[in-house]
């Protein structure tokens, strides 16, 4: 609602007038993305025409490499399961008007926290499931304290969040590489010895001999991972008070000072947190795909 002063005939004290807040309707937030996705398609196809290539030709290549068969609908799914958890973390800072740029980075240290998990706190012959939780959190503790840097340096002294995790991701880059050629390499490649079997995250094409369909998809169970915390996050924004007051202190962070919010607090959670999304990322990548950690195995999914 809005409150608007009107002043009244013959008389020098306005009165208040009562008008209904003009909403956007729920069509136009599901037709936007359309517009966008279909304009950067026509951009694309300019592109392609002007280099003078076929633009139809390309596009309908790749959609049947993504989607033509189920081999390319689960490599398709294998690449997306790192987009979505690093996306669910970048979104979470985003709520808040946060600009987290460093979720390539968070990545790579969620990946380094599962990695000595999986080569160095547990054994081998610990059960798949034991040993997949455990390399979760540590994914999920790796990235958030990565995350949390920046997010206490915004919260204590207000520094640029864009500098600090933009810069972070070099630092954990270099991290890596010292581990992976250094005290955690393997005959001194960039890359260490490869997990156990408890450590792999299951794959469709291990229930081939139950489900024939399956064999030859890597697809993994981290895209369930991905989903179930994709809906998560929705019920929080949505439905629950702390999700309305991230809300409120992204759009109006005096407003949320005056209703008695912390801010600093929030702020360093709210990092923690979209840190912590990108982490999952990365155990989702060295415990389903590559199977160790590895120099440059990310191609850029933060």
């Amino acid at each position: 609602m809005s409150i608007d002063s009107v002043p009244q005939k013959g008389a020098g004290s306005p009165r208040l007038v009562i008008e209904r807040r003009i909403e956007q309707p729920r069509w136009l937030s599901i037709l936007s993305p359309v517009i966008l996705i279909v304009a950067a398609l026509l951009v694309g196809a300019v592109l392609l025409w002007m280099t003078g290539a076929d633009p139809w030709f390309v596009y309908r290549r790749m959609a049947l490499v993504a989607f033509g068969d189920k081999y390319g609908w689960s490599d398709t799914t294998v690449k997306a399961t790192p987009l979505i958890l690093a996306g669910l973390g970048v979104s979470i800072a985003f709520r808040m008007k946060l600009w987290n740029i460093g979720a390539e980075g968070q990545l790579f240290m969620g990946a380094f926290f599962a990695t000595g998990v999986a080569l160095h706190l547990l054994s081998p012959d610990t059960p798949p499931v034991l040993m997949l939780s455990t390399m979760a959190i540590a994914g999920f503790i790796g990235g958030g304290l990565w995350g949390l840097i920046p997010g206490v340096l915004k919260a204590k002294l207000n520094v640029n969040e864009i500098i600090t995790t933009l810069m972070l991701n070099y630092v954990a880059a270099f991290w890596i590489n010292y581990f992976v050629y250094g005290p955690w390499s393997e005959r001194g490649f960039g890359l260490t010895p490869q997990f156990p079997r408890s450590a792999w995250t299951p794959r469709l094409a291990d229930y081939a001999d139950a489900v024939p369909f399956f064999q030859g998809m890597t697809a993994h169970m981290g895209i369930l991972l991905a989903v179930i915390l994709a809906v998560i996050l929705w019920v929080v924004w949505r439905q629950t008070k702390w999700g309305f007051e991230i809300s409120i202190i992204g759009d109006n962070p005096q407003a949320a000072r005056y209703a008695g919010i912390n801010l600093p607090r929030n702020i360093m959670l709210i990092m923690f947190l979209s840190g912590g999304f990108a982490g999952l990322a990365g155990m989702s990548e060295v415990a389903g795909v590559v199977h160790r950690l590895q120099e440059r195995f990310s191609p850029g999914y933060g």
